[in-house]
């Protein structure tokens, strides 16, 4: 069962201490500051049995241990999202057609146009969140017209954003809008001359009109989501992605849209450990679902695959902003503490923790306020975790005040895909301070990474560790000057070691050290040397998650077991793939002709320098060369 012949290792004696899989001729960046560097690791089940070099190794080989050389590749501990909404991407995922990292809106129509040709009648085309009009080379969005003209038959709902909506003809008929149609609360049906709907939905500010809308597409059967949800989470190991906190969201009931997670975690076949959140979904019934839940789960339990984690990210309604930075920020109703403050009372009282989805700091403060009375009583947080998510506006004195109560930070890229928004809004003297990570670092508050995938933000946790490294959008939009920018190790730990504390989990993984999960990547790049413009397409080409490879590519094809065959056929995913991988740009053609550029004016600015600087030389004698005489 060894995974590729490798010399210098023999079988070691006695069986019963041998690994299930070795891992050798590695560059381990362990995220262990006790042991921050090694080459070679062993994992037997599920768990690091030995780290080190191969002779530290050697002894956990025998007759059926796997060994894997990972041909001197970098190797990272398993990357945790600690803000993915996996389960309801799980559930959607084959029937949604990506435009993550597709690099041009032709390219993206044209791929529409295509898939029309394959959807059957009665499907809707969906294209949910992932990409922005700023990664495109066209700058823009695409038209409804357009939409019509790809797919003149077919419903199309194309999601930008938390801003809109765009619809073709047939999804305006298929969702039932008509000239007649009142616009929800908070949202916006724009209309033509004639007072015929457009095909556009603005969220104003709510997204309620928008999600509301594609909860009209159809579904999948029970069956048909296992195996969605088995290929998403391998797109998700795809990236090196070894763990994830579901922030729960709307639309996602439970027990009935975590059935398909907790089956597959019953059965053995889940890919990514998930720890998940429970989230109220009916306004002026939050109080008593929480009860509800209160009765029949607890915090921690489950296993280390599934597990729940408490509750969040609203509590309540009414006290939840949006983040559309197209709009003004919400004014939240006045009085929503009352009610906001009973959740949280009852949640500390049962031990529960929670996260709280809070854009502004005047949500924040707001809400800090509820939590400083309650700890007045003792009662905050009473040994529960507790987080903010998002928090891009939060003050200073916000923080400190987090901090004092004992509270955490989940931080999402969601300005790599909403910069340029926020910065004609705001400014982009506010936008270098959004988040201000640095400060909440400095704090030593904890503050784990994540995406917010899928319904704006792309999966792909490059593109959120290229954002905060770089400080630049996908559409290179440089959002941070160079002392706002985050150290790529200290980035990456807080998409490890930090997701881990917000589960309660730091003590068995988000570093590689013995004891602890078996959980890591061997990636394609190393993240530590490549240039910045290239973080984001690094991939991973051997993902581990407790010893078993859940995701090979490249030399390492085939180590994997295979998932079920994707359904249904016409399936987008099927034809298309999850994210659009692209050429690294430090590969490129255009690349290195900007890296010769910049050599010959360094090197003209030297010579410059020189004949400023140097004694003139003495004139010698003239050389012919007929070699260079034209």
């Amino acid at each position: 069962m060894t995974s590729m012949p490798v010399g210098g290792i023999t079988p070691a004696s006695p069986p019963p201490a041998a690994a299930d899989l070795v891992l050798r001729n590695a560059r381990i960046h362990t995220g262990d500051p006790r042991r921050p560097a090694a080459s070679a690791l062993a994992v037997r089940d599920g768990r690091i049995v030995a780290l080190g070099d191969d002779q530290d190794v050697a002894g956990c080989v025998g007759t059926r241990t796997r060994v894997a050389d990972a041909l001197g590749r970098r190797v990272i501990p398993g990357l945790n999202d600690s803000h993915l909404h996996v389960i309801r991407g799980g559930l959607n995922y084959v029937l949604e057609l990506r435009w993550d990292g597709v690099p041009s809106l032709a390219q993206a129509l044209a791929m529409l146009r295509e898939q029309a040709g394959r959807t059957p009648r009665g499907q809707w085309i969906r294209v949910v969140g992932g990409w922005t009009a700023e990664q495109f080379a066209e700058r823009r969005m695409p038209t409804a017209a357009e939409l019509t003209a790809a797919a003149p038959d077919t419903p199309v709902f194309v999601l930008h954003l938390y801003q809109s909506a765009i619809l073709n003809r047939a999804a305006v008929r298929a969702a039932g809008f008509t000239r007649d149609t009142p616009d929800p609360r908070g949202g916006q049906i724009v209309r033509g001359r004639d007072g015929e709907p457009t095909g556009v939905l603005l969220a104003a500010p709510s997204a309620l009109i928008l999600y509301s809308t594609l909860a009209a597409a159809p579904t999948l059967d029970d069956a048909d989501k296992k195996i969605s949800t088995r290929h998403f989470l391998r797109e998700l190991n795809r990236f090196g992605l070894t763990s994830a906190v579901d922030a729960a969201g709307g639309f996602q009931n439970f027990p009935d849209n975590y059935r398909t997670v907790t089956e597959l975690a019953r059965d053995g076949e889940l890919s990514l450990r998930i720890a998940y959140h429970l989230f109220p979904q009916t306004a002026g019934q939050e109080l008593a679902d929480l009860r509800r839940w209160i009765e029949t789960v607890r915090p921690g339990d489950g296993d280390e695959w599934l597990r729940l984690n408490g509750a969040g990210e609203n509590l309540t309604w009414a006290a939840a902003d949006f983040e559309n930075f197209s709009e003004p920020r919400p004014e939240l109703a006045s009085g929503y503490e009352a009610e906001f403050e009973k959740a949280v009372r009852l949640l500390m009282e049962h031990g529960w923790g929670f996260r709280l989805h809070a854009t502004y700091d005047q949500t924040i403060r707001r809400d800090l306020a509820v939590f400083e009375r309650l700890a007045a009583e003792g009662l905050f947080p009473a040994g529960n975790r507790w987080l903010f998510d998002h928090a891009e506006t939060v003050s200073p004195h916000s923080l400190e005040r987090i901090a004092a109560l004992g509270g955490s930070i989940s931080v999402q890229n969601r300005m790599s895909f909403q910069g340029r928004a926020f910065v004609d809004r705001y400014g982009a003297g506010a936008a270098a301070h959004t988040p201000p990570v640095r400060e909440m670092l400095e704090l030593g508050l904890p503050v784990a990474a994540g995406t917010d995938a899928t319904r704006v933000s792309s999966y792909n946790p490059w593109v959120a560790l290229h954002w905060l490294v770089t400080g630049r959008t996908v559409g290179d939009l440089r959002l941070y000057p160079p002392d706002r920018l985050i150290p790529r190790a200290t980035a990456l730990d807080m998409y490890t070691r930090a997701g881990a504390r917000l589960t309660g989990e730091e003590n068995v993984k988000g570093m590689l050290r013995e004891g602890y999960f078996g959980d890591f990547a061997v990636l394609s790049d190393d993240y530590f040397s490549v240039p910045g413009p290239d973080i984001p397409h690094i991939e991973s080409l051997l993902t581990v998650v407790g010893g078993h490879i859940v995701y090979a590519a490249g030399e390492f094809e085939g180590l994997d077991e295979a998932v079920p065959p994707l359904r249904p056929e016409w399936s987008p995913v099927a034809r298309f793939g999850g994210y659009h991988a692209t050429p690294p740009p430090g590969l490129s053609g255009a690349r290195q002709a900007d890296l010769l550029t910049e050599a010959v004016a360094a090197s003209e600015q030297h010579r410059q320098w020189r004949l400023a600087h140097e004694p003139a030389p003495e004139r010698t004698a003239e050389v012919f060369d007929p070699c260079f005489v034209l």
